[in-house]
This record gives C-alpha cells, structure tokens and sequence, in this order.
C-alpha cells in the first residue's frame, strides 16, 4: 500500500460517487451550480480530513462497540466548525447549501471512510486516504454542477457562457436533471471500464 495509491484511488477507483455511489443526497441535491458544488465539496474534503485524522489517532483507544457514535461525535464536531464559518464567511453559499451542510454528518462518504479506514490505519495513511476522497468527491460534484448549470441555466459559475440564443433546457436544474446527468455518468464509467477490461 503507498501514499500515491491511497491518494489517487479517490479519483476514479473509487470515487465516492461515480464509482462507489455513496453521497448521492448532496451530490443529487446541491449540483445544480458549479459554486455550490465546489462549495459541499470543499465543507465535505475538509471534514472528511479533520475527521480521518482523529479517527485514526484515537481508534486504538475506542471500545468496538461504541465506536460508531464516537466517530459520529468527532464528526459532528467538524461539521459544525464548517457550519459556523461557512456561516460566518459565506453566508450566500452557506445560504444555497441549506439543510446540506448539517447534513455531512450522515454523510456516508465521511463516516464510512473513519469506520472503514481510518480506524484500521495509521494517521499518514489516514490523511492521504480523506484528502483524496475528498478531491474526488468534490471533482465528482463539480463535473455534475458543470453539466447542470451549463445546459440548465447556459451558465458557469454565474457567468453566461452559452450566448443570448441559447435556449436552457431546465431539466437540468431541477431534481429530475440531477438522476438524469449522474446516471449518464455512471454509465459512462461503467462503458469506460468495460472498455479497459478488453
């Protein structure tokens, strides 16, 4: 097992949601603008870090069977540190994300890396394993909110791209566009895999 592998996996391998499937609420529910994508995606990487380096230095120390609500707690205590400075500093985005942000809590990207690796590797390993399911969660979100908002507003990041003819086909940015355009993803991983298997 090196760094360079733990780091990467995230990206494609086992990327939290075109590969694995998991996070699928924020990246269905927030997706449907670049910013607000980058912006879950960034709250997400950064608890997901904050929470693996925890997880990986107290798990020698946590009962097996209290385990879960522990990480939960430790979770939750990022998560609010996100809450209140996303609050503080952002309070557009933090405005857009709504119920979202408190939501990380439950994030199954995020607990289910503390139960599945950080609490069974050391602290290094633990890092580079959030940092970079954190990088490919958020690319995963990004990508999505780029399609949504590009074909569903003809914008990115707010700014008009697709020019004054430009028809939006509002599908995109409506929940109903949010299942169409991860479905076309995952189906273009999974054509991509096939490929690379023959």
């Amino acid at each position: 097992m090196s760094l360079f592998k733990e780091f990467f996996k995230g990206f494609y391998d086992e990327n939290p949601v075109f590969r694995l499937a998991l996070g699928l609420c924020p990246a269905l529910a927030v997706s449907n603008s670049v910013q607000n994508a980058v912006g879950m995606g960034a709250a997400a990487t950064f608890v997901l870090l904050c929470s693996n380096f925890i997880v990986s230095l107290i798990r020698k120390g946590v009962p097996k069977k209290i385990r879960i609500p522990i990480y939960i707690v430790v979770i939750a205590t990022f998560v609010t540190i996100v809450d209140l400075a996303m609050a503080g500093f952002a309070p557009d985005l933090h405005k857009s994300l709504g119920i979202f942000v408190p939501l990380i809590v439950v994030n199954c990207v995020i607990l289910g890396r503390a139960e599945a690796f950080a609490g069974k590797n050391n602290v290094l390993y633990s890092l580079f394993d959030g940092l970079g399911m954190g990088i490919g969660f958020t690319l995963a979100l990004t990508v999505v909110g780029v399609v949504r908002e590009l074909l569903g507003d003809g914008k990115l990041w707010g700014i008009p791209i697709m020019g004054a003819n430009f028809e939006p086909v509002l599908l995109f940015i409506l929940p109903p566009g949010a299942f169409l355009t991860l479905g076309l993803f995952l189906g273009l991983f999974n054509w991509i895999d096939s490929r690379m298997k023959k």
